[in-house]
């Protein structure tokens, strides 16, 4: 089944909608981020003080994300998320007051943590779906899964093509404040959608049928990928302090989301295109090769002087990124009991937000000192570190997916 076959009948299977419903309400966390930095960049005048708010929010979801993943596994999507969306737009709009009221940056600072313990993970959710959703796909459900996670990981990087791209155009027709109240309002009406739609009942009876497949979710290969996920969130990370330190010093810090958006350009393009690589070209080593890619891609960074020079290279680092991320959640899928997936995907999300926090604090601590280079030089060695990891656990994740558990639902 080519890729476009594998997408038609993945998109038939739910319905138009749930796509769509879906890829919106990833959205707030892809523009919360960005839009809390800029928000306290700009009132307090510090970089650093904006990459902190920013990295306390994405540090507080990395440690939350497991928790509610567990819950999600246990008790179902429907409950968790419908409250998290909820609590996460109020949370988003406790961080608007705060910076309102004039208040000292930690005080933000707590406020974005909050808020970033309560936003759902709608990413890591909708792919556990997918495998109960094709359970009656009979032989062809291994090639759908695949094409799901491969279209996850698109559609991932648009929501951070699109999610920063809306914050550069509230901050340019308005201000940073609208950007988050439209991330608030957008999490509390797409995000409760989300987990009313019926799959995610379809999902809960799946896991349900899974509890005697229980087995341990940290295994040494779930950690090896969890690293992998915390590197490549450092390349986000960094990437969008640079970008931002760039913007502002040419005087236009409102394009700050719209290069960062480039980045998932390419993303994009190369995730949707992972689904016709062929199974011969196993897992483990496309991690190692797409590691490969990050380092080689991110290095012209450093060269960049100029808004425009940054253009083209975020758009070739791109290619690589989507691959590397679909390659470690399908192999986290792979390796992890099925009782457990929801725990597993939450749980390289949660590395992936928390790689997002390191680079994004590192980057700006050093931009405050020599400005977007150095910024940059996180990302390239955020690259050289998932070239290690990659190839040094190469052994672990063989083995891990030579071993791996069979789905009940399809191995009764």
């Amino acid at each position: 089944m080519s890729p476009i076959d594998s997408y038609r009948h993945l998109f038939g299977l739910t319905g138009r909608t749930y796509i769509v419903v879906a890829f919106l309400a990833r959205l707030p966390l892809a523009m919360s981020q960005l839009g809390t930095l800029l928000l306290v960049s700009a009132a307090t005048g510090s970089y650093g003080a904006g990459g902190f708010c920013a990295g306390a929010l994405a540090v507080a979801n990395a440690v939350g994300a497991p928790f509610w993943g567990s819950r999600a596994d246990r008790v179902g999507q429907r409950r968790v998320v419908a409250f998290q969306s909820i609590a996460g737009g109020l949370g988003i709009v406790g961080v608007l007051v705060v910076v309102a009221a004039g208040l000292p940056w930690g005080v933000a600072a707590v406020a974005s943590a909050v808020a970033g313990l309560l936003l759902p993970q709608i990413g890591p959710l909708a792919r556990v779906r997918w495998r109960p959703i094709t359970a009656a796909s009979g032989s062809r459900q291994h090639g759908l899964v695949d094409a799901a996670f491969s279209y996850e990981g698109a559609a991932d990087e648009a929501s951070f093509v699109l999610g920063p791209a809306l914050v550069g155009l509230g901050v340019s027709v308005a201000s940073p404040t609208a950007a988050l109240a439209l991330a608030a309002a957008g999490l509390a009406v797409f995000g409760t959608w989300f987990a009313l739609h019926e799959t995610a009942d379809v999902t809960h009876a799946a896991t349900s049928r899974a509890t005697g497949a229980v087995g341990p979710l940290l295994t040494p290969a779930l950690v090896v990928l969890g690293v992998a996920q915390l590197l490549v969130g450092s390349v986000f990370g960094s990437v969008q302090t640079g970008t931002s330190v760039l913007a502002t010093t040419a005087g236009s810090p409102g394009l700050t989301g719209y290069f960062h958006a480039l980045l998932g350009v390419g993303s994009v393009i190369a995730g949707l295109a992972v689904a016709g690589l062929p199974a011969r070209f196993a897992l483990p080593t496309r991690l190692r090769w797409f590691a490969a890619g990050l380092l080689a891609l991110s290095a012209p960074l450093l060269l960049v002087g100029s808004l425009p020079a940054l253009v083209p290279v975020l758009l070739v680092l791109g290619c690589t990124v989507a691959p590397y991320m679909i390659t470690t959640f399908t192999l986290g899928e792979r390796v992890t009991p099925p009782s457990r997936t929801g725990a597993a995907m939450t749980v390289l999300a949660a590395a992936t937000g928390l790689g997002y926090a390191v680079g994004a604090a590192l980057a700006g601590r050093l931009a405050d000192w020599g400005g977007h280079t150095p910024a940059y030089a996180v990302t390239v060695g955020a690259g050289a570190a998932a070239v290690l990891v990659s190839w040094g656990a190469r052994r672990v994740l063989e083995r891990a997916e030579l071993h791996r558990q069979p789905d009940p639902a399809t191995h009764p």
